[in-house]
């Protein structure tokens, strides 16, 4: 049986310092003028205030779209001469917890099979996203996923805040949803069955991490609420 063509839009992300594993986290491939990128959380990459500074990560591949179960992993470097490959966004209100890391197709295992979100599969009116409207992040929460087929999973979502309006004047709005580490850098998204083409989705958000607030974690439940960046910076950060 082929694979669901939004399944393969992610892939699992392991970081690495040199040979030792960091952590896990999310990502997704974008294509834009011709350039292939993954997508993930900026702090995947680097994260200062956690003494994060991985020097390259793996993804996981398919290599035949008819059996999932197989595929392999692929290492991408995070520098060159001590200069970052990848890039990071910012606004107006400052940095942006979104970053793209460009890969040569050609590079690839000539068999990898994977599916791209491209500049189509952005949402370009926003003021028609209601409150409350369903979506779906698609990623690999604590690492689980399907370990036969190298599958993602998705946990339902809505956004709990404005989609027409930057939460707090920042570049991101909120899902309720239950999220846990490592799914960071995920795609969040919603079904698009007008969107022609073999992969009718679009993509609304990349996933961040869990909303913290100030709160007496002996008394309060946590929130189930959560940043996605709005995904309009990936028009910037892949030109």
């Amino acid at each position: 049986m082929a694979i669901e063509n939004i399944l393969l839009t992610t892939t699992a992300i392991t970081t690495f310092s040199g040979s030792r594993s960091l952590t896990n986290a999310s990502g997704f491939f974008f294509e834009n003028n011709g350039s292939l990128f993954i997508v993930t959380s900026r702090h995947v990459f680097i994260d200062e205030p956690s003494a994060h500074f991985p020097d390259r990560i793996e993804i996981e591949l398919h290599i035949d779209h008819s059996n999932a179960t197989r595929s392999v992993r692929y290492s991408i470097p995070l520098y060159q001469d001590k200069r970052a490959l990848w890039l990071q966004g910012t606004d107006s209100a400052g940095a942006i917890d979104v970053a793209v890391i460009k890969i040569e197709p050609t590079a690839l295992p000539k068999e990898a099979v994977y599916a791209a979100f491209t500049p189509k599969h952005l949402y370009d009116t926003l003021e028609t996203i209601g409150i409350g409207t369903p979506m779906l992040i698609i990623g690999f929460p604590l690492g689980f996923h399907d370990t036969l087929h190298h599958l993602p999973v998705a946990r339902h979502a809505i956004n709990a805040s404005s989609f027409a309006l930057r939460f707090q004047g920042q570049g991101y709005f909120l899902t309720d949803a239950r999220t846990h580490r490592g799914t960071s850098g995920a795609a969040v998204v919603m079904r698009a069955d007008q969107l022609e083409g073999d992969l009718p989705w679009k993509l609304m958000g990349i996933h961040s991490s869990r909303m913290d607030v100030t709160r007496d974690t002996q008394i309060d439940e946590a929130l189930g609420l959560n940043c996605a960046w709005f995904p309009d910076i990936l028009l910037t950060l892949t030109r």
